[in-house]
């Protein structure tokens, strides 16, 4: 433990260390209430570890075109300069140094060769060798101060922990000789003082309060500007700063005794995170060495939340999340404010390469959509592959731009493709909807019963929500809330896990949720009039949720290049007459002489997600189909419909089902999935299954339809029976023209690919979506 640590003072301190780590969180993350006491309690002792007399003193930060706040090259102060650090010999031992060294509490990973960009100056230091046991990366050997045969293309780059070590001392002696000296604290949060915001959820007013040395501390507005609260009201999910009432907060600060942070804060205004931001001067001590604000007070500021998180008068907040913008979008994401990056251009959304994708650019994507600054920019393709045009490439913000459109990027995307799709993962405010539900009796935080927090008779009751119609849709809305990723399934029993028997009472019913809901309350149900025959316990509504999920998408292109006619003779067709594959006219069809008409095509289905596709039911459930000699994993895989330009059906919906296998992959992707022999069913990720024009079934029976122009409709999933990450994609249409004797299609498309208006062009209606009525 002590190794690991880097710590030789007593074990108590240790299991002191430990224990608060399990507590520890991000302030940012959680709401924080008002406390009556303050200030607070005394702060956790942090004793630095001891520094050798002959290791010279350095300081070090984290440089370069970071995609998350906790990482960047290794820069290193020594000597009165800034340097960088070679990658020869680099291991984890040295990254857990200069993470602990930066008051994280370990390094997750190392990067060589400059993946943050090339430093400038010396290079400090080359070959370094450490054990994981130094107080500082001085104390690690290495050919000497600036000897070195490295270029700056080897400059090396640490990925530290997000945790931060409690009560951390940040060392300020060499302060007054370094420039550019980054901030470095334990935590930061707003703290509401007024009454009217301590009430309100999210917190959107308050001091800015830094934890240090494990004590919260408020900071001198002395030298506080705009630029600094754009930063703190970013990193809590707002988009935007405004002015505040300083006469009120003037009055509040007079009668109480502040307890100040050292130092002021000098930010650009577009860092995502105040660790990015310079340290400022550093304030006034009074005789007892406390840091003091002459005639100046706490520092406040005031965020303007994005529209989805404005209260409103009757619940404190909006219903539902849509997204405004029409510009930008976030796709295949799990969770609110996180996804993959879509622009508008030309009337068609196409994906941005992440090639220079940094924090600055995602944190414009971020702003704009509504979200605060961005956590995280993430690359190659990480929350799925896009399809379509690649718009934007090396995108190049300086972070105060109003749309990712107004930043410098290339146009070309040479030598970029769907695997270097860029996506973010934006601050959002803490709205605390994941205190309102929780997961029981499941074998891991992952799944179990689903329980909400109900108001009844005055009083807050844990209780089940009725599993009557309840469906993948609604347990997405669930994963979602908890932050647990994706629903991979939704269970209308739940006797297998025993939950909280006090929490057996139905408290929620009639429960129909859109799917894009941030919380279950916001979903349509039966409000205070619970109605469920069935009753809870045993057939309470169940989820289990996944960090990865499907995507499929349908080769529009490819329908569009192999539609064709056939008319096929009646006595080849028992078969799919035999499995509903005809209209329902075609039992009247002469064996012998008749024949019917035929619109084939192929279905090519490729999973864009980050998970595998699988089947619903298990091997016991599956069907034999003897046309295609093969067991079919899905009876209801895809809806082929042909409609009339008004959206009504005019041949009758074909409800095919599929086996599923893996008929191709991309070059670095091994199939798995194959049908043969009973074989395991699904579909790859970066895999696709292909349905050929001239299998059975592989159409729509036009025999009755009369020439005209139509709609052609193909709906993936349609029941939503399998979980993905993106809906929006599973519909594919096409316009289509009939003459009696030829058909053509044109302008096939994957559904969400155009802007709502050039969709509005393409059809006149919203569309079918399965073959069935709404009982939505």
């Amino acid at each position: 433990m002590e190794r690991f640590l880097g710590f030789t003072h007593n074990h108590c301190i240790i299991m002191l260390f430990f224990i608060s780590l399990s507590r520890q969180g991000f302030a940012q993350y959680e709401h924080w209430p008002y406390l009556p006491g303050y200030p607070e309690p005394p702060p956790q002792v942090y004793q630095p570890p001891q520094r050798p007399a002959d290791v010279p003193k350095i300081q070090l930060r984290l440089a370069g075109q970071k995609r998350k706040h906790n990482e960047g090259r290794v820069e290193v102060f020594y000597s009165g300069q800034w340097g960088t650090v070679c990658d020869d010999d680099f291991s984890i031992h040295a990254a857990h140094v200069v993470c602990r060294e930066l008051g994280y509490v370990e390094a997750v990973s190392w990067l060589p060769s400059s993946k943050y960009g090339k430093g400038e100056g010396k290079i400090w230091m080359d070959n370094v060798h450490c054990n994981g046991k130094e107080t500082t990366l001085a104390a690690c050997t290495s050919n000497g101060w600036g000897v070195t045969d490295c270029k700056h293309t080897e400059d090396v780059g640490v990925v530290c922990s997000e945790k931060r070590i409690p009560g951390f001392k940040f060392d300020n002696s060499l302060l007054n000789q370094i420039e550019n000296m980054n901030i470095q604290v334990e935590d930061i949060r707003i703290r509401a003082i007024l009454a009217t915001y301590r009430k309100r959820v999210p917190v959107t007013e308050g001091y800015v309060e830094v934890k240090d040395e494990g004590t919260w501390k408020q900071i001198c507005d002395k030298h506080w500007t705009m630029k600094n609260s754009r930063v703190v009201c970013g990193m809590f999910g707002f988009p935007s700063e405004r002015k505040y009432n300083t006469n009120v907060y003037k009055m509040f600060a007079s009668r109480r005794k502040q307890h100040y942070w050292a130092y002021s804060m000098d930010c650009s205004g577009n860092e995502a995170h105040i660790s990015s931001c310079k340290l400022g001067n550093h304030i006034n001590v009074d005789a007892e060495k406390n840091a003091t604000c002459e005639n100046g007070m706490p520092a406040v500021v005031s965020c303007v939340p994005g529209r989805a998180f404005a209260p409103s008068s009757h619940s404190g907040f909006r219903k539902a999340f849509r997204q405004e913008q029409p510009l930008v979008r976030l796709k295949g994401g799990a969770n609110t404010g996180e996804g993959r990056v879509e622009v508008l251009k030309n009337g068609e959304w196409g994906t941005v390469c992440d090639d220079n994708w940094n924090l600055v650019s995602a944190s414009v994507v971020c702003r704009e959509l509504g979200f605060g600054s961005a956590k995280e920019a993430i690359t190659g393709a990480r929350l799925g592959q896009g399809m379509g045009p690649i718009h934007l490439n090396e995108i190049d913000c300086t972070g105060f731009e109003k749309s990712v459109t107004d930043c410098k990027f290339n146009t070309e995307s040479q030598g970029c493709n769907h695997e270097e799709d860029a996506a973010v993962r934006c601050n959002v405010p803490a709205m605390g909807f994941q205190n309102q539900l929780r997961l029981s009796g499941g074998r891991n935080p992952y799944e179990g019963r689903v329980e909400v927090l109900a108001e009844r008779n005055g009083t807050l009751k844990w209780g089940t929500v009725c599993s009557e119609n309840w469906s993948t849709v609604e347990a997405m809305v669930v994963c979602r809330q908890l932050g647990l990723g994706f629903a991979s399934h939704a269970f209308q029993e739940t006797w297998y896990w025993h939950g909280d028997i006090s929490a057996d009472n139905v408290v929620m019913s009639g429960v129909k949720c859109s799917g894009t809901e941030m919380s279950l309350a916001h979903c349509r149900h039966d409000g205070a009039d619970v109605s469920c025959p069935r009753g809870g316990g045993r057939f309470g509504a169940g989820v289990s949720c996944s960090e990865t999920a499907p995507d499929l998408v349908l080769n529009a292109e490819l329908v569009e290049q192999t539609a064709y006619l056939e008319d096929r003779p009646m006595f080849m067709l028992q078969c799919a007459l035999e499995e509903n594959c005809l209209a329902s006219s075609a039992v009247n069809t002469s064996v012998t002489a008749g024949y019917r008409r035929l619109l084939r095509f192929s279905s090519q289905i490729h999973n864009n997600g980050q998970s595998d596709f699988r089947p619903k039911n298990g091997r016991h459930a599956w069907v034999w189909h003897d046309c295609h000699r093969h067991y079919h994993s899905m009876e209801v895989f895809t809806h082929y419909d042909l409609l009339n330009l008004n959206g009504t059906k005019v041949a009758e919906g074909h409800k095919a089902s599929f086996c599923l296998e893996d008929t191709e992959c991309e070059a670095d992707v091994q199939k798995q999935y194959e049908c043969a022999n009973f074989g395991e069913q699904g579909i790859t990720v970066g895999c696709w299954d292909v349905y050929r024009h001239d299998i059975d079934c592989q159409w729509i029976d036009i025999t009755d339809v009369p020439p005209g122009d139509y709609l052609f409709q193909v709906v993936i999933n349609p029941n939503y029976e399998v979980a993905e990450s993106d809906y929006s994609n599973n519909v594919m249409k096409c316009r289509s023209r009939y003459d009696g004797q030829r058909i053509w299609m044109y302008n096939c498309h994957i559904g969400g690919s155009f802007s709502e208006e050039t969709e509005q062009k393409f059809d006149h209606f919203s569309g079918l979506t399965n073959n069935k009525v709404s009982t939505r």
